[in-house]
């Protein structure tokens, strides 16, 4: 089975081409970079679903947390510093 992990969008890096703009996206404090190519709308402070490295939809902040919250009860938050 396949997860997406929310995350909230801190900076965008506009680029020329829609298919390569990358945003760092905060995940419970874990930085990470992520393309953006399927969601042209999101913008900074946005909360996103990401899998594989890619913003897949914008989701609700409060369901961001809660999930969130729930990964790192179970550790699995952790996994993202590899």
């Amino acid at each position: 089975m396949c997860l997406a992990i929310p995350g909230k969008i801190k900076s965008i890096d506009a680029a020329s081409d829609p298919l390569l703009r990358t945003a760092k996206v905060s995940f419970g404090g874990i930085m990470k970079e992520i393309n953006l190519f399927m969601l042209p709308d999101a913008k900074v402070d946005d909360y996103v679903l990401v899998h594989v490295g890619v913003a897949i939809s914008i989701i609700d902040e409060n369901e961001a947390h809660k999930t969130l919250d729930y990964l790192k009860q179970t550790g699995d938050l952790d996994e993202l510093n590899n």
